[in-house]
């Protein structure tokens, strides 16, 4: 099969199992088309991903980014089969409160492993770190943050991103500008945040200040209300993501939608006023996953160049050099310092693989 040439469009989607149909074959050729999703219920085997991963670069030319949530601790979706369990972010923060030096050395070596043995199977992007912070009332957060100080989680986070860079992985910080202080779900209700501006500002928005792009190539806003800001959720406002995240933080990397089948996200419409409404606001890319009907609705109705500095961030979440495939990161000297260091403070927990994953 020839591949279909065609820019990257601003619409990333996702697919149902180990193997492409050809109706998704035919829907990773759609023009509006710029990624893939992956989730635990695409994964069987390393020998499957990689496969899987050739055939999503196969459909189109230049190849599609494919990305997964891969952060550690519970929210990590290739787990058997050789891949590493990685920790939660939160026990990276335990161990800072009393040895920051060596929690900065552990952040790095665990985003090296966790982006050398994605992209040994083909997987090029990671929306991670959560850059949000742990105020202990947010479920769906919980242990994903590192810790309940800005200039903690700004340091962890930097230290986790440049190990993934090592791997030639580029980072997203989540969820703009903080989900953490919010007991809602934004995956199931319509969270709200009633503090003010200058308090955002001052505590969960100041890490992406401080990183800033060169360390996040990436940001992914919440879709979170806070309405002594805007009435829109952070993902739908041009304030946000205009006003706030490029111009007040001078942030210049790509901006990614959470995914737009949330119920954080209904508020703003049907999926193609939610799709307009976060490109509008801002957003470079759109996330549709787990309903491909809603999918190819919005890929059917959705008209929308992306622009060339869309374009341009996004080249720069691919990686620059080949990744090592499974065997020869194995004996790469790098990942195994890596791996010696985290097997010293946290369990070395690889599993054989097993059959199908359910879905996460």
């Amino acid at each position: 099969m020839t591949s279909f040439h065609a820019l990257p469009g601003p619409v990333m989607v996702d697919i149902e199992g180990f193997t492409l149909t050809e109706q998704e074959k035919k829907r990773l050729q759609h023009p509006l088309v710029g990624g893939v999703i992956l989730f635990a219920r695409n994964f069987q085997s390393r020998t499957q991903l990689q496969a899987l991963c050739a055939q999503i670069q196969a459909q189109r030319t230049p190849p599609l980014l494919i990305a997964v949530d891969h952060e550690g601790g519970r929210v990590q979706r290739f787990k058997s089969d050789g891949f590493t369990h990685l920790p939660a972010m939160r026990e990276l923060g335990k161990i800072w409160d009393g040895d920051p030096a060596l929690a900065v050395k552990l952040a790095n070596a665990i985003g090296y492993i966790l982006a050398a043995e994605l992209r040994a199977c083909g997987v090029n992007f990671s929306f991670t770190p959560v850059l949000d912070l742990d105020y202990e009332c947010s479920a769906v957060i919980g242990d994903r943050a590192f810790h309940h100080k800005p200039q903690v989680v700004a340091r962890l986070a930097e230290a986790l991103a440049h190990g993934l860079q090592q791997a030639g992985m580029a980072a997203c910080g989540k969820h703009f500008p903080g989900h953490g202080a919010v007991e809602a779900d934004s995956h199931h209700e319509i969270p709200i945040d009633h503090r003010d501006l200058a308090t955002i500002l001052d505590q969960d928005a100041a890490p992406y200040g401080w990183l800033g792009g060169t360390v996040l190539q990436a940001v992914m806003p919440a879709h979170v209300i806070y309405p002594q800001v805007d009435e829109l959720p952070a993902g739908f406002s041009a304030y946000w993501i205009q006003r706030v995240l490029r111009q007040a933080l001078g942030y210049n990397g790509m901006v990614f939608s959470d995914d737009l089948t949330m119920e954080g996200a209904t508020v703003a419409g049907d999926i193609l006023v939610r799709a307009q409404a976060a490109l509008q606001a801002g957003c470079d890319m759109v996330l549709v996953c787990n309903r491909p009907d809603l999918a190819d609705d919005l890929l059917a109705r959705l008209q929308w160049t992306m622009p060339e500095a869309s374009q341009a961030r996004l080249q720069h979440l691919y990686p620059l050099e080949p990744a090592l495939d499974w065997d020869s990161l194995q004996n790469d000297e790098h990942y195994q310092q890596a791996q010696q260091l985290r097997s010293q403070y946290f369990s070395a927990s690889v599993t054989a693989s097993t059959g199908g994953v359910s879905a996460s």
